[in-house]
């Protein structure tokens, strides 16, 4: 089985986020939380895969990284 882009979920604060998902993206991420959980050995509510989903759409856009970088470009000394 490929290795999937998601993985074992941390255990973080939430913040509570209410969206409408079309059914089929719903259905989609369904059938992703089965494949996590055939992977990870455990039962994964799909809803608790959005955020680790938007966190790495967000970590891999490089427009959106790039617009960050212009907004708070980095201080000297910082790294």
């Amino acid at each position: 089985m490929p290795k999937l882009r998601i993985g074992a979920l941390p255990d973080d604060k939430p913040v509570r986020v209410t969206a409408e998902l079309p059914a089929q993206v719903h259905r989609d991420l369904v059938a992703y939380a089965e494949a996590v959980a055939g992977q990870a050995g455990q039962q994964v509510d799909p809803a608790k895969l959005v955020a680790p989903m938007l966190a790495r759409f967000m970590a891999t856009d490089r427009a959106f990284a790039k617009l960050r970088r212009r907004a708070h470009p980095p201080i000297a000394g910082d790294g």
